[in-house]
């Protein structure tokens, strides 16, 4: 594509990196790759990318290279090794690997089938002796580390958009950022209406008021058209009742319930929602 090309969150003209850096022994890499691949795929899962919707790469060692074959031979069967380990399926890049070890990409694959290269897990032995990085093994000898590049999202404002696209907006509940909104119907319910947001924010949900003097179906329109999950509605009768009256997003009315049920819909699964991480299977 033409240089400077600029196409939204897809393509900014700065962006974020997720980069981290992990030092460890040669004997150490396979764990630490093992637990790399665990947080990878534990984190798509949390944004809703299952492991059907996630593709690897093994990319080996390139004709210029820095570091012996006996390395690399090392580097690389610990890589493909772990994959092996996870039960994962990989496709194999001979020579696509960086100059300086090999490496495992991660392409997500959105609801439009579009494919979107952002993780990596890298090995690197070049950089280490650039840092002077060492350590003393078990007969005091002083002896160069591994680096293993990791990058999990990659561009933070890139995986942004393709969050947006994938959900089509509909974000799950523990991302969205306002969960749900509090309509008054008049002037009469909107002390009613702030008292249950107060009390669902300070239960650790996100909640914002709408206490405009607009009708309630305008204001069900706006919100919908926001897509937040929940929209809550409190007239005369609710705050007689101490009670919300709840609409799911999709236009499902849940009818009313308590304040206290109210907080355990929008807090019940741990913060918000948010899935309980598992090891990768």
């Amino acid at each position: 594509e033409p240089s400077g090309t600029l196409h939204g969150l897809m393509r900014a003209r700065r962006f974020t990196q997720d980069d981290a850096h992990i030092f460890c022994t040669p004997a150490q890499l396979g764990e630490e790759i093992k637990r790399l691949l665990e947080l990878v795929f534990g984190i798509y899962r949390d944004f809703g990318f299952d492991n059907a919707a996630v593709s690897l790469e093994l990319s080996t060692r390139p004709e210029q290279r820095v570091g012996d074959n006996d390395l690399w031979d090392r580097a690389e069967g610990a890589l493909e090794t772990a994959l092996r380990d996870a039960g994962l399926e990989f496709a194999l890049a001979p020579g696509e690997g960086a100059f300086y070890g090999p490496k495992i990409d991660f392409t997500l694959r959105d609801s439009l089938a579009r494919q979107w290269q952002c993780g990596t897990i890298q090995v690197d032995f070049s950089m280490p002796s650039r840092l002077d990085a060492h350590y003393i093994d078990e007969g005091s000898a002083r002896c160069t580390p591994v680096m293993i590049h990791r990058a999990v999202l990659g561009s933070l404002e890139r995986f942004i958009g393709i969050l947006i696209e994938h959900h089509n907006g509909l974000l799950p509940l523990w991302l969205s950022p306002v969960q749900a909104v509090v309509m008054s119907i008049s002037d009469a319910s909107a002390a009613h209406a702030r008292e249950v947001a107060k009390r669902c924010n300070a239960a650790g949900a996100r909640v914002e008021t709408d206490l405009r003097n607009e009708k309630i179906g305008f204001k069900i329109r706006h919100h919908s058209l926001l897509k937040l999950p929940y929209l809550l509605v409190v007239g005369e009768r609710e705050c007689e009742r101490d009670e919300v009256s709840v609409r799911e997003r999709g236009g499902a009315d849940l009818g009313t319930m308590s304040i206290e049920e109210c907080v355990k819909l929008l807090c019940g699964a741990g913060i918000a929602g948010k899935p309980e991480r598992k090891a990768l299977e």
